[in-house]
């Protein structure tokens, strides 16, 4: 029986040996048991392949074949960064922003961000939105932060969705629609947006479709971070239909698990 070890490409042992590597072996490598390909892809890393260090980033981030640690995450997303990697760019901002293997600094997330805006990448334009929102890092720009997560829907990037909805719920930036943002949500809930299913079940407990919003609330843990758990179970427990409180005290519960 093939082994998973004997079945990846041999580790490349130059910066000659990178332009050579196949579609097909990379996505062996990509496939086998993180353990066994972590070795291959920190030499490739090494080496000076971009796609390679992004991976061994996020890898770190996780502990995905490799110890957990988001100081080397940053280390690799920074390499590949500055060899012109959206995603890596993206990641750095992310590390930045979240303080995970650095101090937290808004203002180098704002940087990173638009690097990869420049590269058109829609989870980029979605994380500078955000800080754009907020103030965060850079003078708050509703405006500017509505056009990002426009084109970060129209490129199919399902989180975007959630937080477009809620500018057209609001009537903030644009006029006040409430059926595009019943559209935008649901986008985002179908898409599999955990803020989404929360806001598009709000929307459809309030037009009396109690039975569909009880649904669309029942999948938001299975994806959902534990601090909007507990904003989202809080605001549910206020609610006068023992259905959606039962709903948030499961949330809740969740959490303190």
């Amino acid at each position: 029986m093939t082994t998973l070890a004997s079945a990846l490409p041999a580790r490349p042992t130059s910066a000659q040996d990178l332009p050579a590597i196949t579609t097909a072996q990379w996505q062996s490598v990509l496939a086998a048991e993180p353990a066994e390909a972590a070795g291959w892809m920190a030499a490739a890393a090494q080496l000076g392949h971009a796609e390679a260090q992004a991976v061994l980033g996020q890898w770190h981030l996780e502990g995905r074949g490799v110890a957990r640690d988001a100081a080397q995450a940053l280390h690799w997303f920074l390499r590949a960064a500055h060899l012109g990697h959206a995603m890596a760019m993206n990641m750095a901002g992310r590390c930045h922003e979240q303080g995970w293997g650095t101090p937290a600094d808004a203002g180098k997330a704002v940087h990173w961000f638009r690097q990869a805006v420049r590269l058109d990448l829609p989870e980029a334009k979605y994380n500078l939105a955000n800080m754009l929102a907020s103030g965060s890092g850079v003078a708050r720009d509703h405006a500017k932060a509505f056009a990002l997560y426009e084109q970060a829907t129209a490129q199919g990037y399902t989180k975007a969705f959630a937080k477009l909805g809620r500018y057209f719920e609001d009537g903030q930036v644009v006029a006040q629609d409430a059926d595009a943002a019943l559209g935008c949500y649901q986008r985002g809930a179908e898409g599999g947006d955990f803020r989404g299913q929360f806001c598009y079940a709000g929307m459809l407990a309030a037009r009396g479709r109690a039975v569909e919003a009880l649904q669309w609330l029942a999948r938001v843990p299975e994806t959902a971070t534990p601090r909007y758990l507990t904003q989202a179970g809080a605001l549910l427990l206020e609610s006068k239909h023992a259905e959606f409180r039962a709903i948030g005290e499961r949330m809740l519960a969740r959490v303190e698990a």
